[in-house]
């Protein structure tokens, strides 16, 4: 991985960036693709968008969410303490016990979260799944005047974890989900820009916005950019840890090379040129069946306006939705060189009509 795109997202993944509140990710993300392209803008929506020549006729479209899953502050009681709900899908289990960052007026302010102790829960309580309700996150405070002297109803917050590397290819952090999708979309501008010289496309990479709550940014963004052919890059599960059934997930492994799924959300003729890329430049990949819609950006890029050629690459991603999230540089890498090498195959004849 390049030393300079590894410090970038590095600082990526440092800024929180929950659904909504992407601004400051996104504004990153913007200074560091501006480097490198021909044009950098944003849209209302908060989308980003970094693009190699412009002017051309035939668009390919990148896409990659910024945002992450994370906490929104609802109520503040009398004694200080701050009460949540959730900004996307969490597995409640794992919730109490963690640090957080709190965005506030006055910047990023550390609490915890905290709950009943163990010791003093009845034994039904301990065989529930605890109710956000029943949480509060904890940052100190001696009442509710001095607590809202630091946080405003709707401050958000997520899990205390930067990046970290187990050893020299594994990652750790919270929100690769789907940081690192747009991280995948920069490195492939960055790469693209390297031989533009050889692009005969336009290449919009978008950093876009709430897709843990809906798809939101890739809907209004693949409207504005009306792409040729879309390709959304996201995270996908990987199976090779304990009690994963194969059966039902398919089998992934970390560093096995990047996911390209088939299916009803992607273009056939999309599909079958990305293994073929890949093959060509020896290019390690893994096959990803997905019968109806991915969940993913793909799914409205495919719907916009009279439909749009889509496609999936996800990087394999052990403990998805936690703060621990897994990821396999050479499994980053590699999907940013199958991109590129997918993108300079096209030119303004390239045609994914299914007939």
């Amino acid at each position: 991985m390049d030393k300079a795109s590894y410090e970038f997202l590095k600082h990526l993944i440092g800024v929180p960036s929950p659904s909504g509140y992407e601004e400051e990710a996104s504004r990153l993300w913007r200074e560091w693709v501006g480097k490198f392209v021909d044009k950098v803008y944003s849209d209302v929506h908060g989308n980003s968008f970094g693009v190699l020549k412009p002017d051309l006729g035939y668009r390919v479209m990148l896409a990659g969410h910024i945002d992450e899953i994370g906490y929104m502050i609802n109520y503040i009681d009398d004694n200080g303490f701050l009460y949540f709900r959730p900004i996307g899908g969490f597995d409640r289990h794992i919730v109490p016990g963690h640090r957080v960052w709190i965005r506030t007026r006055k910047g990023k302010l550390l609490g915890v979260i905290g709950k009943k102790p163990t010791h003093l829960l009845e034994k039904e309580e301990r065989e529930k799944v605890l109710k956000f309700e029943n949480m509060w996150i904890d940052i100190g405070a001696k009442d509710k005047k001095e607590a809202e002297s630091l946080v405003r109803v709707g401050d958000i917050a997520v899990p205390a974890y930067g990046l970290e590397e187990l050893n020299d290819k594994i990652m750790v952090a919270r929100g690769f989900d789907d940081r690192i999708g747009a991280f995948v979309v920069a490195e492939t501008l960055r790469l693209l820009a390297n031989q533009k010289a050889n692009l005969k496309v336009a290449v919009y990479g978008v950093a876009t916005v709430q897709e843990e709550i809906g798809l939101r940014g890739a809907r209004t963004s693949a409207y504005g950019v009306n792409p040729n052919v879309g390709i959304a890059i996201d995270v996908g599960f990987a199976s090779d840890t304990p009690d994963v059934d194969k059966k039902v997930t398919g089998e992934v492994k970390l560093g096995g090379g990047p996911m390209i799924s088939r299916g009803a959300n992607i273009n056939p003729k999309v599909f079958d040129m990305l293994v073929t890329t890949a093959e060509e430049n020896n290019i390690p990949y893994q096959l990803v069946g997905a019968p109806r819609g991915t969940g993913t950006d793909a799914n409205v890029i495919q719907l916009t306006r009279a439909g749009v050629a889509t496609g999936l690459i996800s990087i394999p991603n052990r403990y998805m939705h936690t703060p621990v999230e897994l990821i396999h540089k050479d499994d980053v890498d590699n999907a940013a060189l199958l991109l590129a090498k997918f993108i300079l195959k096209l030119d303004e004849s390239t045609d994914f009509t299914i007939t």
